[in-house]
């Protein structure tokens, strides 16, 4: 399978950008229905994305998901592990 870490780290980038705004929504001040169809929305959206980024790194999308979200909530750069984890699929 042919790998494109451009096209993988922009992916990731755009999943990470989705959850924030979907956990953002969390504690917005939209209630109810709205807020709800706003988070459905941000999901599926990266549902989308994660399909996409299995064309490019098949089954280690999800753990290139996990690490991103996981370094994005402590803050810390995952350049080095997604290069690593490139270089094995």
């Amino acid at each position: 399978m042919q790998q494109h870490p451009s096209d993988v780290a922009r992916l990731l980038d755009l999943i990470n950008a989705e959850y924030d705004a979907a956990r953002r929504g969390l504690s917005g001040t939209a209630l109810g229905v709205s807020q709800h169809q706003f988070i459905t929305a941000k999901m599926e959206r990266m549902e989308l994305l994660h399909q996409e980024l299995r064309t490019h790194v098949g089954e280690q999308a999800m753990v290139l998901i996990a690490q991103t979200l996981d370094t994005s909530q402590t803050g810390e750069s995952n350049e080095s592990d997604i290069n690593q984890q490139e270089t094995q699929a």
